[in-house]
């Protein structure tokens, strides 16, 4: 074992040289979609166990270190402020505490705005570059929040003018993304749209509130000719056996080129299912809904069903052969009963159970 230390002003730092940085591949979780491959695939306590797992299903099977989908994040609940140059802070803490005592605002110099508006815009684009009125109103909120001595006596909100700021820097911002090729703003340039409607506001494309890797750019080492060449492979590849992990390698990379094919030429269902058919197995709708929101499908969505308790009483009210079906079905999954075709006893909560066995019970044709 090989060690690599480091020493600076007293600090000593030593580094494991001999750990190799690789990624760990899972095997791919059990699905819940097709019972009829795999008749103990849809129990309840499989898939709350396969939801529930850290690390070794597919919702965390795709490799974080992926150059095709963008370092963004989720829009926050709450938008936190960026530290601004070391003057701009001392300027602003000063003008504070001068606040603070005798309620006087600050009309901040052409240089300590731009410096504010200018860390604004790089945090923003972190997010995303196409920012809602809701999310501004947040932003310039935020802003007056942490630094009261900003806010606009003119103002109804007190930041007004800082909102429309805002607003026509990240506008010029995004005029320097499209010259640099940036493909969430490209793909709004006018050549982009049709003849006779190339008008700056007709059909901005961006993403919606989920998206948070809406037109990521190709991995580095690829080109847009190599990666429909890749894509062909895959139709070849879909015959073959035993080659799951070089499928789901190729699914990766070939991301931003599914990414730009549906943000830009929009193309009708059965197209695209017939470009990428490997996109639609389980496993892969899950990979591909990580990629763009970073979320987990499948367990976001038990999860989620869990908390809206609400479908219990849904399931309870419904009428007919189906709703007697479903009436049994919550009142034996809540005293954790065993039912044919489902091994495992009930575990997860009632109205997880209940949805799921629903989705099984239609899989499998039992009712209709």
């Amino acid at each position: 074992m090989g060690f690599h230390c480091m020493g600076l002003k007293g600090t000593l730092k030593v580094i494991d040289m001999s750990r190799p940085n690789t990624m760990q591949h899972h095997d791919e979780m059990l699905t819940v979609l097709n019972p009829v491959a795999n008749p103990h695939a849809f129990s309840p306590s499989s898939v709350n166990d396969s939801s529930s797992m850290s690390g070794a299903s597919v919702d965390t099977d795709i490799p974080s270190s992926c150059e095709s989908t963008s370092s963004r994040s989720s829009w926050p609940a709450v938008f936190h402020l960026p530290k601004f140059s070391y003057d701009a802070e001392l300027k602003l803490q000063q003008a504070n505490l001068a606040y603070v005592k005798n309620g006087t605002v600050l009309i901040p110099d052409p240089k300590l705005k731009s410096s504010i508006l200018e860390g604004l815009v790089q945090e923003i684009v972190k997010y995303k570059v196409y920012v809602s009125d809701k999310e501004m109103d947040q932003v310039a909120q935020s802003l007056i929040k942490k630094h009261p001595c900003l806010t606009e006596k003119g103002s109804s909100t007190g930041c007004g003018g800082w909102k429309t700021s805002v607003k026509y820097k990240l506008s010029n911002y995004r005029t320097l993304l499209r010259k640099l090729g940036c493909p969430e703003v490209t793909v709004n340039s006018l050549k982009n749209k049709p003849a006779g409607r190339r008008s700056a506001a007709f059909g901005v494309k961006k993403a919606k509130r989920a998206e948070v890797n809406f037109g990521p750019i190709y991995p580095s080492e690829e080109t847009k000719e190599s990666l429909e060449a890749m894509q062909k492979d895959l139709l070849s590849d879909l015959k073959k056996r035993n080659n799951r992990e070089i499928m789901k390698r190729k699914m990766e990379k070939t991301f931003a080129l599914r990414r730009h094919e549906v943000v830009r030429d929009a193309p009708m269902v059965e197209e695209f299912m017939a470009r990428w058919p490997a996109l639609f197995a389980v496993n892969e709708i899950n990979a591909e809904f990580k990629r763009i929101t970073t979320v987990p499908l499948q367990s976001r969505f038990l999860s989620q069903l869990d908390v809206h308790t609400e479908l219990t009483r849904l399931f309870q009210r419904r009428g007919g052969h189906l709703g007697q079906k479903l009436k049994t079905t919550i009142a034996q999954m809540a005293d954790a009963v065993h039912w044919p075709g489902l091994p495992s006893p009930v575990s997860t909560p009632v109205v997880g159970r209940a949805s799921v066995f629903l989705l099984y019970l239609l899989q499998r044709g039992a009712i209709s």
